[in-house]
């Protein structure tokens, strides 16, 4: 009967630490800026958009997936973008490119990010922060530029 209970409490311990690990490996998973994020207007806090962010091989790109300000036109464009991606549907857009993941550090740089609202491009910088649930996303010309925090939904 004792080597019965010795059994089940091993076994107990060892999926207790399992357990553990696998939680402690998904709050790791979520430190990269893939994933779905929330946009927020810095003056009236409003939710703007939806931008997922994907991983093809190591280097990011992000769209737009949802317009949320009540007065957002679905089938607006990008009248001020002033390279392919002029006259082209806000829906989808692709507003990240090119950043990569910098060796030993939870920052993605080297990319340039596009703020369709006045059609420029920044250089642009990607920090989790949060434990992953916020980004902090800097566009910078000559690093004189501005950070916004976005908010993780998935």
């Amino acid at each position: 009967m004792k080597a019965i209970f010795l059994t089940m409490k091993t076994t107990l311990q060892y999926s207790l630490a399992a357990l553990a690990l696998s939680l402690g490996l998904g709050a790791a998973a979520q430190m990269t800026p893939v994933g779905v994020w929330h946009t927020v207007d810095e003056k009236t806090q409003e939710l703007k958009s939806e931008i997922v962010i994907t991983d093809n091989g190591g280097v990011l790109s992000g769209k737009i997936s949802k317009l949320l300000r009540k007065e957002a036109k679905q089938d607006a464009v990008c009248d001020a973008c002033s390279d392919e991606r002029q006259g082209k549907p806000l829906l989808g857009l692709e507003i990240i490119r090119g950043a990569k993941k910098q060796d030993g550090k939870d920052v993605w740089e080297e990319g340039k990010i596009l703020d369709p609202e006045n059609g420029k491009s920044y250089t642009l910088r990607l920090t989790p922060i949060d434990g992953g649930a916020r980004l902090e996303v800097r566009g910078s010309v000559f690093g004189i530029g501005r950070t916004q925090t976005w908010v993780r939904v998935r």
